[in-house]
């Protein structure tokens, strides 16, 4: 039985766990709330193809993309 909690299926399908990408691809961000909406970003796309609906999950990636390139700017 799988551990929805601290190990869901859709986050350790690869030799990474999402989690570990995100907080490596996050830790450079100029403000919190980019790297909040990067790891966002990441997360939908980390498991695209492992939840069932990747439509789905490539929209909200792009809402929270669409969301850090605003930030970007209006930041520089």
């Amino acid at each position: 039985m799988s551990d929805q909690v601290n190990s869901p299926a859709h986050y350790t399908a690869g030799r990474h766990e999402a989690i570990e990408v995100i907080e490596d691809s996050i830790h450079c961000a100029p403000c919190p709330e980019q790297g909040f909406l990067q790891g966002q970003s990441l997360k939908y796309l980390l498991r695209l193809w492992h939840k069932g609906n990747s439509l789905q999950d490539a929209e909200k990636s792009r809402w929270y993309l669409n969301r850090l390139i605003e930030s970007l700017k209006h930041a520089g």
